[in-house]
């Protein structure tokens, strides 16, 4: 009685061993590229997200700030291409990325896809929006920096900022009325669709 428990157990246990690498060996690693104008939620939600799906975090406004400070960069691209090579990185291993930018032009767009193609994985591009001008100024006008040394943008400069149309497709989440949980959760509703 006892050898057949035991065969019993260890065939459990070869089962739960055989679920579990048949679940981390299907589980492709995904570039979440996000984008969107200061003050629009875009930095909630994409931790929001992270957090969710339990994947790595790249902030731009993070690494451009520690080249100013660390390095005494006056930054131009070099923190996005920082970036993408991190991102490379942690794809490669097998872990899912949220990019975190402005990602304001083409140029920026199609480098972030790059990284993901140039893996064979895949990519989602994902633009976060306020389009209600007052609540967005608002939001601008009382955001706490969260970055250290960061200076943040003044409404003028978001304004004035270069952000191209896009031409790809994406998912565009509206931020307007809306808390960032619920923003997050219309985006992992959003993601699900996708597939």
């Amino acid at each position: 009685m006892d050898g057949a428990r035991n065969d019993c157990a260890s065939i459990f246990r070869f089962q739960r061993v055989a679920d579990m690498k048949s679940i981390m060996t299907n589980r492709t690693p995904v570039l979440y590229i996000f984008a969107g104008l200061p003050g629009t939620g875009k930095s909630t939600i994409a931790q929001g997200l992270a957090r969710k799906i339990d994947c790595a975090y790249l902030r731009i406004d993070t690494i451009e700030q520690a080249l100013r400070d660390l390095c005494g960069v006056d930054v131009e691209g070099e923190g996005y291409r920082l970036a993408y090579r991190i991102a490379s990185d942690n794809l490669r291993a097998g872990k899912s990325v949220v990019a975190d930018s402005c990602n304001p032009i083409a140029l920026t767009r199609d480098e972030w896809q790059d990284v993901a193609l140039q893996g064979g994985l895949t990519f989602v591009n994902i633009e976060i929006t306020c389009s209600d001008q007052t609540e967005h100024r608002a939001r601008v006008e009382s955001r706490d920096v969260n970055v250290q040394n960061l200076l943040l943008p003044t409404w003028q400069q978001v304004e004035d900022r270069e952000y191209h149309p896009w031409t790809s497709d994406r998912i565009v989440i509206d931020t307007v009325g809306k808390t960032p949980q619920n923003c997050v959760e219309e985006l992992l509703e959003r993601l699900g669709s996708e597939d």
